[in-house]
């Protein structure tokens, strides 16, 4: 199978309601994963590596952000080799609503995709954290003779509700699917596993295309690829499903819709550790995104008598300073600025945020260019933290610009520490 006759159609659109207020003002694809990178980013490396190059990424919800992100990182395809990245909003070419669903914000794109006469559509979510050569899948949906393959991820089976299930027989071929079932069916031999659908698809062109159209024709569907779209095909043609091989070289398969905060900021904690469970740095899989023009990182005041800045565990990314304040197991997104005498432990800080001078931030995310004021205090007193933030049930504090302002009270000790620091020099952020 040539690799240049296949389409993919990356759904980009998701309003992501579980990370707000991360997705308050962007979509979830859009939202900052591991220092430079956006969500959406990991799929589309995965595309590039599996050398898919003609792409379109279906947006809906506050895309603003999301649009300029690819247009800046990702024009790194030959438009005179046919291959592209493109951006397709909701265009209402069959009609006055916006995407009802998945399978609805593909077939409002039929035109689009008939233009390009694939053999094959790849269908692919936005906001999921993984590794995968779909050249890999590709082949076995070839191999297999199928009209349609899904990709799927062993997961235990007291998770199995919050997936789409699937049942297969001896050879792999789909019998059935159950979107989000209350009691999941275990896998073939593993009694307390169950075959989750991955949200990743491959169609024949033609079998697609028909499919689209009478789920389009019923006013009752949810026009949802695991809802209506994959149980339709299962009884009219070979369905297969093709378990998940993770090119991200670790014991345990890494796959992650991450859906919550909690499950956010965990994930993002995950990455700071010594042996993370998902490798940033793998040269022969490499992770792009659109890497803003600023200076290396630095670390200020090794003097006598005046705490240098320290990063211990923690990602820093391009055009962070970090200023006689110490910085432990956290995530630092672009252009961040930690002034003097802060303590700052298990927090994301997200691009542009500035950390005034006295300020101790524990267990929290912070929002892009938010300004934390001089003495200000986070994750340490949760009623108050409640009161002016949202804080998660898991305790993680996420502050945005529209929240209350902060007012941290300094203590005498903390003045004449600042004060004993500063003399005999210039006083530094």
């Amino acid at each position: 199978m040539e690799l240049d006759d296949i389409l993919v159609i990356l759904l980009a659109g998701g309003v992501g309601e579980r990370l707000y207020p991360l997705t308050k003002d962007r979509a979830k694809p859009a939202v900052y994963f591991g220092g430079p990178y956006r969500i959406i980013d990991f799929t589309l490396s995965n595309c590039i590596n599996s050398g898919l190059r003609r792409i379109y990424i279906a947006t809906q919800y506050k895309s603003l952000s999301l649009n300029r992100h690819i247009r800046m990182g990702w024009s790194i395809v030959s438009e005179e080799l046919g291959e592209f990245i493109e951006i397709l909003p909701p265009q209402k070419r069959v009609g006055e609503h916006w995407y009802l669903g998945t399978a609805d914000a593909v077939y409002q794109n039929l035109y689009s995709i008939a233009r390009e006469t694939a053999s094959h559509i790849i269908v692919l979510s936005g906001d999921h954290v993984y590794k995968m050569d779909y050249a890999k899948m590709l082949r076995f949906h070839q191999d297999k003779n199928a009209d349609a393959t899904i990709a799927t991820i062993e997961v235990p089976i007291a998770d199995g509700r919050r997936f789409g299930i699937v049942s297969v027989d001896e050879s792999e071929r789909v019998t059935g699917f159950q979107e989000k079932p209350e009691q999941p069916g275990t896998a073939a031999g593993w009694p307390e596993t169950a075959l989750a659908s991955m949200g990743i698809y491959i169609f024949r062109a033609e079998v697609l295309e028909r499919a689209l159209e009478d789920d389009a024709a019923q006013p009752d569907s949810q026009h949802d690829f695991g809802k209506n779209i994959i149980p339709l095909l299962i009884h009219a043609g070979p369905v297969y499903s093709y378990r998940f091989y993770d090119e991200n070289k670790k014991a345990a398969k890494y796959w992650r819709d991450i859906g919550t905060l909690d499950a956010y900021f965990e994930a993002s904690m995950d990455l700071c550790r010594v042996n993370p469970e998902f490798n940033l740095y793998d040269p022969e899989w490499p992770l792009r995104t659109h890497q803003p023009q600023a200076p290396p990182a630095k670390f200020v005041f090794a003097a006598e008598g005046r705490r240098c800045g320290q990063a211990l565990d923690s990602i820093i990314s391009g055009g962070c300073i970090i200023s006689g304040s110490r910085v432990i197991g956290s995530v630092l997104c672009p252009n961040v600025r930690v002034h003097s005498f802060c303590e700052i432990e298990q927090t994301i800080l997200m691009p542009g945020v500035r950390i005034g001078r006295h300020a101790r931030v524990l267990r929290a995310i912070i929002d892009r260019d938010v300004l934390i004021p001089r003495g200000a205090l986070i994750g340490y007193n949760v009623e108050e933290d409640r009161r002016r933030h949202t804080v998660t049930d898991g305790g993680v504090v996420v502050v945005t610009a529209d929240d209350e302002p902060l007012i941290g009270p300094i203590s005498e000790e903390a003045l004449r520490a600042e004060a004993e620091a500063d003399r005999g020099g210039a006083a530094h952020a």
